[in-house]
């Protein structure tokens, strides 16, 4: 744990983003989201598909299509600046230079007809006003950074010429060319093998160690996260459900859901006839009994109900908020008269593992 008084790169307060719905209700993508990260730390983003993960990474860098999507309210503060207010010539100088992005599929992200140096040199000479020939360097210097040999050659090549690890490595040396200080990695071993996944990973680490770089690690394989992030946030159906440290997260996970998501994962020395799944935890009543501050009051968030409806205790009312129920350890709830007597702090947690 390092100085409490140190301000996030990023911090994202009650973000609620939605979409056009073909003429009926607005789907509502994310809803209060709050989450912070600081420098040389690293965020990780859980939760199953479709739970707003990456529309919460796309709205950081102004890439939700609007319309359809329309940013309901929230900040998300950077350098002082709200992103979500910022024009777009503002935000051409935040989005690649500042913050970079890792997209989910390398597979796709390149564009087939241009060559792999053709394509780091466009977002070097965009970001960073360098000669043609300095950009050059950057350029190879960047793809030597992420382990790719004869970078100087490989500048010549196109994205069909390499395989899914090493475009995967072309996409990282994309995004750290311009030496960002937040980094969103979406899901980046999605599609590649438990070997690569390794190095990949391995690489972003060093390289966040090295450049003093911000990372929020979105995926939902939570071996990753066990073994890379400092700081977990939990998210489902668009609302973040727990927020702590990736210790306390796996040591005493608070949320049935979190407790659902976990108990879901097969281990290697148990034999079991059926697999716990996450709706056995979520949809039995005596597991949000054992949470802390129930005896208070403060009714967690029921995200399952078999017939869609919410406990009776709860308040007629769609408002969401994040509890923190003890120093350090956010859960989701209601917004109900306890809880809006207690008041809670945003979640923001300068932990980070090691001596990083």
């Amino acid at each position: 744990m390092i100085d409490g008084d140190e301000r996030p790169l990023l911090e994202v307060a009650d973000l609620a983003v939605s979409f056009d719905n073909s003429g009926g209700p607005r789907i509502q993508a994310v809803s209060g989201v709050s989450m912070s990260v600081h420098r040389r730390q690293t965020l990780a983003v859980v939760g199953e598909s479709g739970c707003g993960k990456s529309v919460t990474a796309m709205s950081t860098m102004q890439l939700i299509p609007r319309p359809p999507g329309r940013f309901d309210r929230g900040s998300m503060l950077f350098d002082g600046r709200d992103l979500l207010t910022l024009s777009e010539n503002e935000m051409l100088s935040v989005r690649g230079g500042k913050i970079a992005m890792i997209f989910q599929e390398p597979m796709t992200s390149l564009n087939p007809v241009y060559t792999i140096g053709d394509q780091i040199l466009e977002a070097v000479h965009l970001h960073r006003k360098l000669s043609s020939d300095e950009g050059w360097k950057v350029a190879v210097k960047s793809l030597t950074d992420v382990g790719i040999t004869d970078a100087e050659g490989r500048m010549e090549a196109y994205p069909h010429q390499f395989s899914g690890g090493m475009r995967q490595r072309v996409m990282i040396a994309m995004a750290l060319a311009c030496q960002p200080r937040l980094l969103l990695a979406d899901e980046p071993t999605t599609a590649l093998d438990v070997t690569i996944q390794a190095q990949i990973l391995e690489l972003l680490r060093e390289l966040q160690s090295s450049r003093d770089m911000g990372m929020m690690l979105i995926t939902h394989n939570l071996g990753v996260v066990a073994e890379n992030a400092d700081v977990v946030c939990v998210m489902y159906a668009g609302r973040v459900v727990e927020y702590g440290t990736v210790f306390e997260i796996f040591d005493h996970p608070m949320h049935p859901y979190t407790r659902g998501l976990l108990r879901s994962i097969p281990g290697l020395h148990e034999s079991r006839h059926r697999l716990v799944t996450v709706d056995d935890i979520v949809n039995d009543p005596a597991e949000y009994r054992k949470l802390k501050g129930f005896e208070r009051g403060i009714i967690p968030w029921w995200p399952f109900m078999p017939d869609g409806s919410r406990p009776a205790t709860v308040p007629d009312r769609d408002e969401y908020a994040l509890m923190e129920i003890e120093p350090g350890r956010w859960i989701g709830t209601w917004r109900t008269d306890a809880v809006e007597s207690q008041g809670s702090r945003r979640p923001v947690l300068t932990f980070r593992r090691g001596n990083a």
